[in-house]
């Protein structure tokens, strides 16, 4: 049998990240239409947002020890059935509660994905290729925020918002086309998963305090980002054609900022992510700022900003966590992994938590001064972890 050339295998998992990607944060774009379809608040509507980050939060590590077993081909088309079944749910959902559901299942899909390809992505290259492999791997989560969440939106805007969903669905459907031809069967497959290694990590300091960095420090943003349609249409008076165009330039600043991100990371992690983390808190101040003037022109540059700065962090955050595993834990990195993208997401489901809390108590207008303050939780933290690795040397 001939052999899938590598490039085939990462270019199927890229339109996996593609469509997972795009669906992870499309309700910020059709927020306002699921606010006036279902008749609930902004905040019951962050929902969506929120209880999906918990689903990744939860399917991450559960579902990766339950399918230590399984094949890892198999595993990958049944992710990508689930993410399917879970997005057709959600465009054809007849009640808020149903689209939540929907959203729950495709968000435990996202959870295992991303503890999954990017070891699939390491396997099926020689190991000096691993760190690029993973990286082409995750430009389908770049291109999907630069390009899928604003296309749905758009496609949201000119028909309706369950059309978004459908468009999600057939991006789905040729990623697990793709998955069941270009992903190899014979990968190798980690066995089951001893639960006392959940003991190694979680008695670990330093890979417990990591964890809580990611949280915070990834999660501060979406305080604000989760209602970011409603601030630009509601307090800076954009129009929705322009919103999409805004979110389109949104998100080539964070294909930017995640690319500076991974060169500033690569030394010195820790300080390098304490200036990421001050430059984030910055933004959101300049933000809050421009929609207490109600200014377009400041608002504009303040979401550009944002962008920016959202996710620079998320390289080094990533690195820092798997070189404490390799340092501390060597054999349980796949499940470290795993649950640093629990704690990603545990950090969106608190952001968008706080944002809702306060878009609910007061207006949008205050919630990115609550991203300010969960991200200088991290930075406490980070100063923490200074001092820590200072007194071992």
């Amino acid at each position: 049998m001939k052999k899938i050339s590598p490039s085939l295998t990462l270019l199927a998992l890229a339109i996996n990240a593609f469509a997972i990607g795009s669906t992870e944060f499309i309700s910020v774009g059709l927020m306002p239409m699921i606010v006036n379809t279902f008749n609930i608040s902004l905040s019951q509507a962050g929902l969506t947002v929120s209880l999906y980050a918990l689903g990744v939060t939860v399917g991450a590590p559960l579902l990766t020890i339950l399918t230590g077993t399984w094949n890892r081909k198999t595993l990958m088309v049944s992710i990508m059935g689930l993410f399917i079944l879970g997005n057709l749910l959600s465009a054809f959902a007849p009640t808020f509660l149903l689209l939540l559901v929907g959203r729950v299942l495709a968000s435990l899909a996202h959870g295992i994905f991303m503890s999954i390809s990017t070891v699939i992505a390491a396997d099926v290259v020689r190991p000096e290729k691993r760190a690029s492999a993973i990286a082409l791997m995750f430009t389908g989560l770049t291109v999907a925020t630069v390009i899928g969440v604003p296309l749905g939106t758009f496609i949201g805007q000119h028909s309706n918002w369950h059309m978004s969903f459908v468009f999600i669905v057939v991006i789905g459907l040729i990623g697990l086309i793709a998955t069941s031809i270009l992903v190899p069967k014979g990968l190798p497959i980690p066995g089951k998963i001893n639960l006392s290694e959940l003991a190694r990590i979680f008695t670990n300091k330093s890979i417990l305090m990591s964890l809580f960095i990611t949280a915070f420090g990834y999660g501060g943003t979406f305080a604000a980002y989760t209602y970011l349609t409603p601030i630009l249409e509601g307090t800076f008076r954009f129009s929705a054609s322009t919103v999409v165009i805004i979110l389109v330039a949104y998100g080539v600043m964070v294909a930017i900022g995640n690319s500076l991100g991974g060169h500033l990371a690569n030394k010195n992690i820790l300080p390098a992510l304490q200036k990421m983390f001050a430059a984030l808190a910055l933004s959101l101040l300049f933000l809050f700022i421009s929609a207490s003037l109600a200014s377009q022109a400041l608002g504009l540059i303040a979401t550009l900003l944002l962008g920016l700065f959202a996710f620079m962090n998320v390289p080094g955050l990533q690195l820092y966590v798997v070189q404490l595993a390799e340092k501390f834990t060597p054999k349980d990195i796949t499940l470290v992994s795993a649950f640093n993208i629990a704690a990603f997401n545990v950090g969106i489901t608190l952001g968008s938590f706080v944002g809702g809390q306060i878009s609910k108590g007061s207006s949008v207008v205050f919630t990115p001064l609550g991203g300010i303050i969960i991200i200088l939780l991290a930075m406490f933290l980070i100063r923490l972890a200074q001092k820590d690795q200072a007194s071992k040397l």
